[in-house]
């Protein structure tokens, strides 16, 4: 039996890197010729002050989007409420029914409920 053959590394030594870092076009500039990177590391943190400032930013910028968030949410709800109302044509939350004016007697009404029951009591009955 022959060993298989196991091939010579061709190079022991790690290919270098590139000397340029890679190119990456920006808006204004063409795939053929670029300055390097949009948007290099900076080679030194920047001072108290100038960190102070970004995060001021970062939180008025965080907040108005919340509460434009906030505000959409509120719209959109309102919106389908009002839809629900014009589609249904009365309020079309359950809880929010309004007060018999039968004179304040409160003896069993007929609910919608009832009324499904009976329904489906119809349809269900034996031939």
């Amino acid at each position: 039996m022959s060993d298989p053959q196991i091939p010579d590394p061709k190079s022991t030594q790690k290919p270098s890197p590139p000397a340029n870092p890679p190119k990456i076009p920006t808006a204004g500039e063409g795939f053929s010729h670029g300055r390097g990177f949009p948007n290099p590391p900076e080679s030194m943190n920047p001072d108290a002050a100038t960190l102070r400032d970004q995060w001021r930013f970062a939180i008025r910028q965080y907040s108005k989007w919340y509460a434009h968030a906030w505000g959409t949410a509120i719209l959109a709800g309102l919106s389908f409420f009002a839809l629900g109302w014009i589609v249904k044509g009365s309020n079309p939350l359950p809880s929010f029914k309004p007060a018999n004016s039968n004179g304040g007697d409160n003896s069993s009404p007929s609910t919608s409920g009832d009324k499904d029951k009976a329904a489906a009591a119809q349809i269900h009955q034996p031939r």
